[in-house]
């Protein structure tokens, strides 16, 4: 599967990381099988398509079906963040509409930005995991 993904407990985090062309049925199953899972309600996700080489989409209005399906799976009393990291323009914009259309979604309980920096998604995240990314340097460095 093109989505690779590490959910960290001690965070509350699901770390996605997709490569190679990708599917709506890819990210429709990625859905599926992460969020159906019981102990991952409330946690916070990063989906990154930085090594994204195509997206293969029927349509936008599959589009706006991963986002319904989305926001159906959201727990009611939950609130979390999901950021979406995108550095090229094309993918940035689809994340902007899947944004748009959970936003107008009543049952979505997620905060979704899309991001070109994983750095500016993880600061977004209020994560510790900020703190592993390499190149990341120390004051006391200098």
């Amino acid at each position: 599967m093109p989505i690779a993904y590490q959910i960290d407990h001690t965070q509350r985090l699901v770390d996605a990381r997709a490569h190679g062309l990708l599917t709506d049925e890819d990210v429709f199953h990625y859905q599926r099988e992460v969020w159906g899972r019981p102990e991952v309600v409330g946690y916070n996700e990063i989906v990154d398509v930085s090594n994204v080489s195509g997206i293969e989409t029927e349509s936008v209005e599959r589009i706006r079906q991963l986002a319904e399906l989305s926001a159906h799976m959201d727990p009611t009393s939950t609130l979390s963040k999901f950021a979406i990291v995108a550095p090229n323009p094309l993918y940035y914009d689809l994340g902007h509409l899947y944004q748009m259309y959970r936003e107008l979604n009543a049952k979505s309980t997620k905060q979704v930005r899309v991001f070109e920096a994983r750095e500016d998604a993880l600061r977004w995240l209020d994560t510790a995991e900020e703190d592993k990314l390499p190149n990341k340097t120390d004051p006391g460095d200098t």
